[in-house]
């Protein structure tokens, strides 16, 4: 029988520019994810992966382009793509030598990933490579006990702690918890408004996200 926590697959797609500057935040936001999934073991391969898949960008195709970086953890591969418009611009394995500055990007990509390669899917090109993982387990994931902590230095954070305590005796102080929770929503939402990002589409990921881990988990709607 199937473990009911098991992930058969599971995607994260974030458009960017790409610059030199937005390397340190993709990392960031890779290392991140990769821990959300419960294989923090390939972080730190993965990270150096998205580096040199993002510098090939820079490099060959321009300063500030737009890309798009997708993670898909299936079973036990994490596949780390990353999308740009042009087609003509393939990134190709070169034998560095000496002093180069340059042409040990791939090579690298090549040595740490299981296999890696070039989708060519009309309107540009992905570059992708695969990592292997344990199997994917959403169980690896922080606990629900681990979340509920995070949620309570959050609350905190905007009230005081009886707001949290008053959840836990009275329907009156559920309420005020709600209230609390609708403000923190709200605050982020607006974080990323003004970040530039979809705050729509970030409600909709989120939902998405909950439903998967709610599901795999087994837990009733």
């Amino acid at each position: 029988m199937k473990d009911p926590l098991f992930v058969p697959s599971v995607t994260w797609v974030h458009s960017f520019l790409a610059q030199a500057q937005e390397v340190g935040a993709l990392r960031a936001l890779v290392a991140t994810q990769v821990e959300l999934w419960g294989v923090p073991e390939v972080s730190d391969t993965a990270r150096l992966c998205v580096s040199e898949l993002v510098a090939n960008v820079i490099t060959h195709v321009g300063e500030a382009t737009p890309a798009t970086l997708t993670l898909t953890l299936s079973g036990s591969r994490l596949c780390i793509a990353v999308r740009d418009p042009d087609a003509r611009a393939l990134p190709t394995l070169v034998q560095a030598h000496g002093d180069d500055e340059g042409g040990r990007g791939m090579a690298l990509v090549s040595a740490l990933a299981s296999r890696w390669g070039v989708d060519l899917p009309g309107d540009g090109k992905v570059t992708w490579c695969e990592l292997a993982v344990a199997t994917a387990v959403l169980g690896n994931a922080p606990s629900s006990a681990g979340r509920r902590a995070r949620v309570a230095r959050v609350l905190t954070a905007y009230n005081d702690e009886s707001v949290l305590v008053g959840a836990q005796q009275s329907r009156l102080g559920m309420a005020t918890a709600e209230v609390t929770v609708v403000q923190v929503i709200s605050d982020l939402l607006h974080w990323l408004r003004a970040h530039g990002h979809d705050a729509d589409d970030i409600l909709d990921r989120a939902q998405t996200r909950f439903e998967v881990e709610r599901g795999a988990a087994g837990l009733p709607w």
